[in-house]
C-alpha cells in the first residue's frame, strides 16, 4: 500500500521522465530478442494501465502521439516514388487487383462470421489485409533483403497503402452521400491547393527564411492531418497527401523531398511514434482478452497469413517466374499491419460499436504479424556499439 503511495505521489515531471526512459530504453533492450520497438511501446502502455494509472486523461501523451502518427505517415508519403512505381507498374497492377479481390473475400468473411453490417466487415477485413507502410519502411534494414527485394517490399506495401486509403476514406465517409461529397471536396481541394502552398513557401518565405522546410513541412502535415481527422478519417490521410505532394513537386522544389530532409523527418518521427504506440497501449484492458478473443485471433492468423504470403508468392510466380522461397521472402515481409489494424480498430470502436472480443482478436492478429517477419526472414540480432580504435595507414619509413 505504501509502496502504491508513493507511486501515486511522484510528481508529473518525473512521470514523463520515466515515460521516456521506459520508452526509448525498454524496447532497445528487447530488440535483442526480435521484439519490434513497436510492440513493446504497446505493451507498455497496457502495463501502465493496468498498474500505474498515470496518463488517463492526460493531454501531454496524446499530443506526442499525434505528432508520432503525422510523421509517420508524412515519412510513408515522401517514400512514394513514382518512378520506381512506374517500372513495376504492371505488376503492382496485378498485386492490387489481387489485393482488392482479398479484400473482397474477406468482407464477405467478416460480415458471414462476425455479423458485421458491410461498412464494418469491409474495415475489419482492411485491418486484416493493408501493410503498415510506415512500419514497414522503418524495419526493412533489419529483414536481411536483397536489394531487388526490398524495392518490391517497398514498391508493394506503398501500393496496397495508396489503395487502402481510398478505400478507408470512401468507406467512412459512405453512410451519408452529402458527407461524402463534402469530404471528397475538402481532400480533392487540398491537393489542388497544397502545391501551390508550397510554391507560395519557396519563393516568399525561403529566401529570407532559409533551413526552415522542415519546419513548414511539419506544420502543413500538422494542418492537413487535424483537417483529415475532423472528416472522420484520422490523421493519416492527410499527412500522406502533404508527404505525396512533397514529392510531386520534387523536380520543381528538390528541397522539400530531399534525402536531407527525408532523414530530419525519419527522426523526427522516430522520437515520437513510440508515443503514438504507447498511447493506443492505454486504451487496451483485460476486456479485450478473453478467451473467446484468444481463439479468434489464433484463427486468423492461421487463415490470413498463409493466404496472405502464399498470395504473394503464387502472384510472382506466375508473373515473373520467381522462385516459391523469394515470394515468400516478399510476402513475408509484407506482413505487419500494426499501424493500420490499430487506426482502423479504433475506427471501430468508436463509430462502429466493435465488439470488445473483435477488438481483442484484431490485437492478438496484429501484434503477432507484427513479430513474424523478423523471426521468419532470421533478421540478424541488433548488437551493442562498441567503441573501437580507427585503423591508422601505415607509413612507409623515409
Amino acid at each position: 500500500m505504501g509502496s502504491d503511495n508513493r507511486m501515486e505521489n511522484l510528481s508529473p515531471e518525473l512521470r514523463y521522465a520515466l515515460l521516456v526512459v521506459a520508452l526509448f530504453v525498454v524496447p532497445r533492450v528487447l530488440q535483442r530478442l526480435r521484439l519490434p520497438s513497436a510492440i513493446t511501446c504497446l505493451a507498455l502502455g497496457a502495463a501502465a494501465t493496468a498498474t500505474v494509472h498515470w496518463f488517463h486523461g492526460d493531454t501531454t501523451v496524446p499530443l506526442l502521439a499525434t505528432f508520432g502518427i503525422v510523421a509517420m505517415f508524412l515519412f510513408a508519403g515522401l517514400e512514394v516514388d513514382f518512378l520506381e512505381l512506374r517500372k513495376g507498374a504492371g505488376v503492382l497492377f496485378q498485386h492490387v487487383a489481387v489485393q482488392l479481390l482479398m479484400l473482397s473475400a474477406g468482407t464477405v468473411a467478416m460480415g458471414v462470421a462476425f455479423g458485421l453490417e458491410p461498412r464494418a466487415a469491409l474495415l475489419y477485413a482492411l485491418a486484416l489485409f493493408t501493410p503498415s507502410t510506415g512500419f514497414i519502411l522503418d524495419s526493412l534494414g533489419g529483414f536481411g533483403l536483397t536489394p531487388e527485394e526490398r524495392f518490391w517490399v517497398k514498391s508493394k506495401a506503398i501500393a496496397s497503402e495508396l489503395v487502402a486509403l481510398g478505400v478507408l476514406f470512401v468507406t467512412v465517409q459512405s453512410q451519408d452521400t452529402g458527407r461524402l461529397a463534402v469530404s471528397a471536396g475538402v481532400l480533392f481541394a487540398l491537393v489542388a491547393v497544397l502545391p501551390w502552398v508550397f510554391k507560395v513557401f519557396a519563393k516568399v518565405i525561403v529566401p529570407f527564411a532559409p533551413n526552415t522546410e522542415f519546419s513548414f513541412l511539419v506544420i502543413v502535415a500538422l494542418l492537413c492531418a487535424f483537417i483529415t481527422r475532423e472528416l472522420g478519417v484520422y490523421y493519416l490521410v492527410g499527412a500522406f497527401v502533404v508527404g505525396v505532394t512533397a514529392v510531386r513537386l520534387r523536380r520543381e522544389l528538390p528541397a522539400l523531398s530531399s534525402e536531407r530532409l527525408l532523414g530530419a523527418v525519419e527522426l523526427f518521427a522516430s522520437f515520437f511514434i513510440p508515443f503514438y504506440f504507447f498511447k493506443a497501449g492505454l486504451h487496451v484492458t483485460a476486456q479485450f482478452f478473453s478467451l473467446e478473443a484468444l481463439g479468434i485471433g489464433l484463427v486468423l492468423l492461421v487463415v490470413v497469413l498463409p493466404a496472405r504470403v502464399a498470395r504473394v508468392a503464387l502472384h510472382r510466380k506466375l508473373a515473373l517466374g520467381e522462385s516459391w522461397r523469394t515470394g515468400a521472402r516478399i510476402g513475408t515481409a509484407v506482413l505487419p499491419t500494426l499501424v493500420f489494424s490499430i487506426v482502423i480498430g479504433e475506427i471501430l470502436l468508436e463509430q462502429f460499436a466493435l465488439e470488445p472480443r473483435l477488438f481483442g482478436a484484431l490485437l492478438v492478429f496484429t501484434v503477432v504479424n507484427t513479430i513474424v517477419p523478423g523471426i521468419v526472414l532470421r533478421a540478424p540480432t541488433p548488437e551493442f556499439e562498441t567503441p573501437t580504435l580507427p585503423t591508422l595507414a601505415k607509413s612507409s619509413s623515409p
